[in-house]
């Protein structure tokens, strides 16, 4: 039944050349998207989306951070600000 499943796959490359294709069930990435977005945008959101969440994460629940470290989720939080017209806390309702 899951080879039914219509997918897409995604192209991830780097500033150095580097790259990895992650396969995706195409009706979960129309799900999952915001108006007319194309996949290449779903997917851009959902992974500056996990990578913020993922850095709150650490930073704020784990078991320690250091000054490079919440730079890194300082930043993270400037682009998610930049790109969802939003801060995290008002876009996922997870106040400190």
């Amino acid at each position: 039944m899951t080879d039914d499943v219509d997918t897409t796959t995604i192209t991830i490359s780097t500033d150095d050349d580097e790259t990895d294709e992650v396969t995706l069930p195409a009706g979960l990435i129309d799900l999952l998207a915001e108006g007319d977005q194309d996949a290449a945008e779903t997917v851009g959101d959902i992974t500056l989306l996990s990578f913020a969440s993922r850095a709150h994460h650490i930073v704020h629940h784990g078991e320690g951070s250091d000054p490079e470290l919440e730079a890194q989720e300082e930043r993270i939080m400037n682009q998610f600000e930049e790109r969802f017209g939003q801060t995290f806390a008002e876009a996922t309702g997870h106040q400190h």
